[in-house]
């Protein structure tokens, strides 16, 4: 039976895989980005001008990529994912040679007419890399050793040169994700454990090598009240703002904390706040729903997928995604340091945008050819 499936599926046309997409995703992608789309209006003070014009702009080319990702047979993009990879981490080594520098780090590189985050193509890159490599493993050699020095080498090159930029919290992403395909393929627990036995021994070497806005940034996530007009301006203003929208907010484009220019970032990092102090409770319960569906569905996608390669792919995606609205949220909520993670399919900004419908493209695509014929090869080793 499953043979059957995985021959029908290798032979689809255009039309039959369109019919196959899972609609309801795209639909709640969309939803959500249009809910972004209102609250960039608001913070602009009731414009398109500067951010919703651009962003919708993105969105749409972005929304256009993401179908076509979805049509294209996985086993083509499971074949480039090296290359891919190779050449996320050749654009990384290029942002600190010629990379231009904003906000005090060096992270994008101009390419005239666009500057691109090489970083934020890495996380989509590192996990179908990781992905394809544990496909071609057996569950045995899963658990052995020799087969864990190539995806830490994979995950440790980008990381080092993402905290070269420096940014953190991209970092942080980087390695959530490549530790979850590593963990959804089977790896075993006491190598996470070893993991975490040698990052909380290395703490101290990790805290010494810092820099001084990252050591404020833990000491302002302790005691905010310590510069409530310096490092902790930021994550106050945050508070003031969730609080003061209540349960039902204060109305549509009504948020005195963005549009007195009390809360920084109103347009990046901190829209959830803004959405929260003119939305309330209720807005942002509404948000977290949406984004509950899209993850429940990512997940469906992963367990539903017949292949190695399209669970670990799906599986890890998603996750990166949850990650990264995770981190968002908490932070304007205190509850994590500042590290300057967008929320995903809300904040302005292209890359991320960009990076977040092509993951999305492949999940699409893993479902559209869930019940292929997928062969593995041994060790790991491309086609």
């Amino acid at each position: 039976m499953s043979i059957a499936l995985g021959e029908r599926q290798q032979d689809m046309t255009l039309l039959q895989k369109l019919r196959n997409v899972n609609w309801l995703l795209v639909l709640l992608i969309c939803v959500t980005a249009s809910y972004g789309f209102a609250m960039l209006y608001s913070a602009a003070g009731g414009s398109v001008d500067p951010w919703v014009t651009r962003q919708s702009a993105r969105f749409g080319m972005g929304l256009v990529m993401m179908l076509f990702v979805a049509m294209v047979d996985l086993r083509f993009w499971m074949r480039i994912a090296y290359p891919f990879y190779g050449l996320a981490l050749c654009l990384l080594i290029a942002v600190d040679v010629i990379g231009t520098i904003g906000g005090g780090a060096q992270r994008w590189l101009s390419l005239g007419f666009v500057s691109l985050q090489p970083s934020e193509l890495m996380k989509v890159a590192l996990i179908l890399t990781l992905a394809r490599y544990y496909h071609g493993l057996t569950p045995e050699d899963v658990g052995r050793l020799r087969y864990l020095f190539q995806p830490f080498l994979l995950m440790l090159m980008p990381v080092g040169l993402v905290v070269i930029q420096p940014d953190l919290g991209t970092a942080i992403l980087l390695l959530m994700g490549g530790l979850t395909v590593m963990m959804l393929a089977g790896v075993r627990w006491w190598v996470f454990g070893t993991l975490m036995a040698a990052a909380l021994a290395a703490m101290p070497v990790f805290w010494a090598n810092l820099r001084d806005y990252q050591k404020d940034r833990v000491f302002t996530f302790l005691n905010p009240e310590r510069d409530p007009l310096g490092t902790g301006y930021h994550i106050m203003q945050s508070k003031i703002a969730l609080g003061s929208g209540g349960v039902w907010g204060k109305g549509f484009m009504q948020g005195t904390q963005s549009h007195l220019n009390f809360l920084p970032e109103k347009q990046t990092d901190f829209i959830f706040t803004t959405l929260a102090e003119e939305m309330g409770m209720v807005g942002g319960l509404l948000l977290i729903a949406l984004y509950i569906g899209i993850l429940i569905l990512g997940f469906a996608i992963a367990l539903r997928a017949r292949h190695t390669f399209g669970r670990l792919l799906a599986g890890g995606l998603i996750t990166v995604f949850f990650v990264y609205l995770f981190i968002n949220i908490a932070m304007v909520m205190g509850l994590l340091p500042v590290v300057g993670v967008p929320l995903p399919l809300i904040s302005y900004g292209g890359s991320a945008m960009v990076t977040i419908l092509l993951g999305f493209g492949f999940i699409l695509s893993v479902y559209v050819h869930r019940d292929l014929q997928i062969p593995k090869r041994p060790g790991g080793d491309p086609f």
